[in-house]
């Protein structure tokens, strides 16, 4: 009666679950319930589903190697069994990682005259290479091994800013401590650089901006510099305690006159309305360009503009290698750029007005101007030159750190 009422039970549980069952799920159903039931089970659920018992006893192998093989071939869908199919590449082969690391690195771990030293080191490149070397690969098992070894296509990354300068962190110190001086005696204090020279004209311009879908504005092909209109040559100043900024766009050359002329510039139209009591200026910059630390001409411009400024203009150069830690570049110059990202610089006027019409969240503020000075290059300034300008040098890094008075 017993065995009689389990059969009747496996019956209606089995009419219930056959029509969303395939062979194999029936099979392993049926092992499943025979196991559960124990002694006799593999007959009770043979009579009450119609399976053979060589059928049930299937699923219950089935059930046993999926239970004691995690990474069994039902548990994968596998279609080979497991170990089939085709060796992989370092089995075979197992001396083809270490020739293939040679030929990727070849000054560090393989020989320097490597001809791939001064190829592109493609993976189709490197496949080239490996099978004249005996080895039979692809390209794709190229990358295949080269993604494993945790290699990866990569560009260059600006990092390294060149050998150090043992006083670098010195100045770095010497320039701080000037800024917060003259800043708490309410002088100001202006950071200067030239902006990258842009090509003016219809040319592609980095950046993406937003257009009807499929109507990207069109460009010339060739950034060829049109002869009429040059360049665009945007020298920069500013005004560390006042977030604002002077940008003057030259047309000819980045001369140490320029630069002074700009700084004069922003004195006359920015500068001497917000330091009305002014008597000095700092002035921070890079220690290269038409404003470094070594040119004549850049102390000859600075005496001219302190006698008509009647400012005592100090200086603080920053170390060599170091251009990026000024001021001006990521407060003023990288938010001109963000402004006219995608926008063709198709005259002097276009710059000027983009550039004027840059602004942040945090109030920065700019004006800018054309600058059609023309301004002589190849000047040569003479000792007896030199010796007229009124320069006082300080005891730490006189070539750097220097002020001059007006005549």
């Amino acid at each position: 009666m017993k065995s009689v009422t389990l059969t009747e039970q496996l019956q209606q549980k089995y009419r219930s679950l056959n029509p969303i069952m395939d062979e194999r799920m029936r099979r392993q159903w049926a092992a499943t319930d025979a196991l559960s039931v124990g002694r006799g089970g593999v007959t009770a659920v043979a009579l009450a589903t119609g399976m053979s018992r060589n059928t049930v006893d299937a699923g219950i192998r089935e059930i046993r190697i999926r239970t004691n093989k995690a990474n069994s071939i039902l548990e994968s869908k596998r279609i080979r069994r497991e170990g089939g199919g085709r060796k992989a590449i370092t089995e075979s082969d197992p001396d083809i990682w270490e020739h293939l690391e040679r030929l990727v690195e070849p000054l560090t771990r393989g020989d320097p005259e490597s001809a791939l030293r001064w190829t592109c080191r493609s993976t189709r490149n490197l496949a080239a290479e490996l099978l004249d070397q005996g080895h039979r690969v692809g390209d794709r098992t190229v990358a295949m091994l080269l993604n494993r070894a945790g290699y990866s296509l990569q560009s260059n990354r600006k990092v390294r800013e060149g050998g150090a300068h043992p006083d670098r962190n010195a100045q770095f110190e010497h320039i701080n401590a000037q800024v917060k001086a003259f800043q708490k005696r309410g002088q100001p204090v202006i950071s200067v650089d030239t902006k990258k020279k842009e090509l003016v004209g219809n040319f592609r311009n980095g950046g993406r901006e937003w257009h009807p879908q499929g109507e990207p504005e069109e460009v010339l092909v060739h950034d060829f510099q049109d002869p009429k209109v040059g360049k665009a040559i945007p020298y920069g100043v500013y005004d560390l305690t006042h977030n604002q900024g002077w940008v003057s766009v030259g047309i000819d050359h980045d001369t140490a006159r320029f630069a002074a002329e700009t700084i004069r510039c922003w004195w006359k139209k920015m500068g001497r309305q917000r330091y009305p009591d002014a008597r000095q200026l700092l002035i921070t910059a890079d220690g290269g360009g038409s404003n470094g630390s070594r040119c004549r001409l850049w102390k000859v411009a600075l005496q001219t503009l302190s006698d008509k400024l009647g400012l005592e203009l100090c200086m603080c150069h920053f170390p060599p290698g170091t251009s990026k830690w000024n001021k001006i570049e990521h407060r003023l110059f990288c938010h001109i750029t963000q402004n006219w990202r995608g926008k063709p610089l198709i005259s002097h006027d276009v710059i000027v007005n983009l550039i004027a019409n840059t602004s942040t969240r945090a109030g920065l503020h700019v004006q800018a101007e054309l600058d059609k000075r023309r301004y002589e290059t190849g000047v040569k300034v003479t000792d007896a030159q030199l010796a007229t300008i009124q320069i006082k040098r300080a005891n730490f890094h006189g070539d750097w750190n220097y002020t001059i008075s007006p005549r």
